[in-house]
C-alpha cells in the first residue's frame, strides 16, 4: 500500500528539483525520469511553458509524494509505479521529474510536475476530486504489483455509514438523535408508506417543506437548511432506485380498501369565517357531523369505548413511542463506538509498518520527522483499542455488526413511525371530540 500527499512549489523550483534528484538518495540519479524536459533544466522549461501560455498565478508546480511501506517493494518497482502514475493521472500533458528515493528505511516517489498543462495551457486544478484520482490510480497500480491494498471491508463501511462531510454539530444532534439527516430519513420512511405512486411520494415530501432537485442523485434540501443533501448519503436504502423499489414493496403491502385519515372538526364559535357566512356555517356544521361520525367509527374500530379509554390509550401509546425512540438511541450510541472502533483499526492497519519500522529503528530522525502525524495516529488508536478490547478487532466483524445494529434500528424505524402515526391520529380523535362536545353543551 502507498501513501500518497501532493503541495503545491510557490518558489525555488530549481531547488526543490535539485533536492529529488540528488544522486545519494536515488542511487546516483539511476532512479530519476523525466517527461518532456531534462531533469538538469526542468525548472526552466516549465517557466517556459508558462511563459507561452501567458499563465497568471503563483504556484509553479505541484510536488507529489508517493510512499511505501518500509520492506513492501523493491526500489526498481517503486519507480516503476511511479512512471505509470504519473502516464495515467498526467496523460503525457504535463513536464515533470520523477525521482525514487532509497536513502531511508521505506522507498518512496518524488513527483514535481508543472502546473501548467503543455497541451491545453490550463493550470492544474487541485481539489478533492483529483487527489482521489491520484488516491484510486496509485491504489489500483500497487494492487497490480500485488502490494498491500485498503481494506474491503472498511471501504464497504464507508460507502454504508460513513457520512461524508459530517459537522460537529450534526455529529452531536445525531448523537441526541435530533439529526436533520435523521429526520430526513424518518420523513422519507413515512412518506413511503403513505404515497400511492412515485410522484404522490415527491409531492408529500414537498408539502413537508422539502425542495426537490433531479440529478445524477435526487437530493432533498429543507426549508430551514442551505444546501441539498443526496438521499444516498443517509445510507444504501436511499438511493432513487431503492427508494422506488421500497414504495413498490410499500403499495404491493397496503391492505385493499384502507381507511382515509380523519379529518378535523371545525371551531365554530371562533371562527370568523362562519360568523360572516350562512353558507359556511352550515357546510362547517354538516363536515363536522361527518367527521366527529368518522371518528367515532374509527374510535370503536381501536376497541376504545369511552373518553377515559381514549386518554389512557394515548397515554400509553405515547409511553411505546418514547420506548422504541430510546430503543434507536442506544442502537445509534452503540453505532457511533463500533465506527470509532473500525477508524482505530483502520489507522493500526494502515501505520502498522511504519511503527513497526519505527520501532526498530529508533535513530533514524529523519523517517520519525517525516511521519511523526502517522506515528502518533497509530499511538492513540493502539491505545484507544487497548482500552476496551483484549486484541485488536478485526473490521469483518465490526462491519458484520454494524449491519446487525442497523437492522435493527430500521425494524425500530418502522416501528416508531407506526406509533408515531397511531399517537396523533388518537390525540385527533380526542381534539374533535373536544371541540364537538363544547358546541353542543354551549347549544
Amino acid at each position: 500500500m502507498a501513501i500518497t500527499k501532493i503541495h503545491p512549489i510557490k518558489s525555488t523550483l530549481n531547488l526543490a528539483i535539485d533536492y529529488i534528484t540528488k544522486g545519494e538518495k536515488t542511487d546516483n540519479e539511476i532512479l530519476v525520469s523525466s517527461f518532456k524536459c531534462n531533469p538538469v533544466t526542468a525548472h526552466t522549461s516549465f517557466l517556459r511553458t508558462r511563459e507561452a501560455n501567458q499563465t497568471r498565478g503563483n504556484v509553479l508546480a505541484r510536488h507529489l509524494i508517493q510512499s511505501f511501506l518500509p520492506g513492501e517493494t523493491n526500489a526498481e518497482t517503486a519507480h516503476e509505479i511511479g512512471k505509470k502514475l504519473c502516464e495515467q493521472h498526467l496523460k503525457n500533458e504535463y513536464e515533470y521529474v520523477l525521482a525514487t528515493h532509497v536513502d531511508r528505511g521505506h522507498i518512496h516517489n518524488h513527483i514535481i510536475f508543472n502546473n501548467v498543462n503543455k497541451v491545453t495551457g490550463k493550470c492544474y486544478q487541485s481539489n478533492k476530486r483529483s487527489y482521489h484520482q491520484i488516491r484510486n490510480i496509485s491504489d489500483e497500480l500497487c494492487r497490480e504489483n500485488k502490494l498491500s491494498v485498503i481494506d474491503p471491508y472498511y471501504e464497504s463501511y464507508k460507502r454504508k455509514y460513513k457520512t461524508k462531510g459530517k459537522s460537529w454539530y450534526e455529529f452531536q444532534q445525531t448523537k441526541q438523535g435530533t439529526s436533520w439527516k435523521s429526520k430526513l430519513q424518518f420523513d422519507i420512511d413515512r412518506m413511503l408508506k403513505q404515497a400511492q405512486n412515485w410522484e404522490d411520494f415527491l409531492k408529500r415530501i414537498s408539502d413537508l417543506g422539502y425542495e426537490i432537485k433531479y440529478g445524477k442523485h435526487i437530493a432533498f434540501r429543507h426549508k430551514d437548511k442551505q444546501r441539498f443533501t443526496r438521499a444516498k448519503t443517509i445510507g444504501e436504502d436511499y438511493t432513487e432506485e431503492r427508494l422506488k423499489q421500497r414504495l413498490q414493496e410499500s403499495i404491493q403491502n397496503q391492505r385493499p380498501g384502507i381507511k382515509q385519515r380523519v379529518g378535523k372538526v371545525i371551531d365554530i364559535k371562533n371562527n370568523e369565517k362562519i360568523k360572516s357566512s350562512k353558507g359556511y356555517e352550515f357546510w362547517a356544521n354538516k363536515h363536522n357531523l361527518k367527521t366527529m361520525a368518522d371518528s367515532v367509527i374509527a374510535i370503536r374500530q381501536l376497541g376504545i369505548n369511552s373518553k377515559q379509554e381514549l386518554e389512557e390509550q394515548i397515554q400509553k401509546t405515547a409511553d411505546e413511542r418514547l420506548n422504541v425512540l430510546d430503543q434507536i438511541k442506544n442502537i445509534e450510541t452503540s453505532m457511533d463506538k463500533l465506527s470509532e472502533t473500525m477508524e482505530q483499526v483502520e489507522t493500526i492497519r494502515k501505520y502498522r509498518e511504519h511503527y513497526k519500522y519505527h520501532k526498530a529503528n529508533p535513530n533514524d530522525e529523519s523517517f520519525a520527522r517525516e511521519y511523526s502525524a502517522e506515528l502518533k495516529l497509530y499511538t492513540v488508536a493502539s491505545k484507544a483499542i487497548i482500552e476496551t478490547y483484549d486484541s485488536v478487532p478485526k473490521s469483518k466483524d465490526i462491519l458484520k455488526e454494524l449491519d446487525q445494529l442497523q437492522e435493527k434500528k430500521n425494524t425500530l424505524m418502522k416501528e416508531y413511525s407506526k406509533s408515531n402515526e397511531l399517537f396523533y391520529e388518537l390525540v385527533q380523535y380526542k381534539k374533535n371530540y373536544d371541540k364537538y362536545m363544547d358546541k353542543e353543551v354551549e347549544r
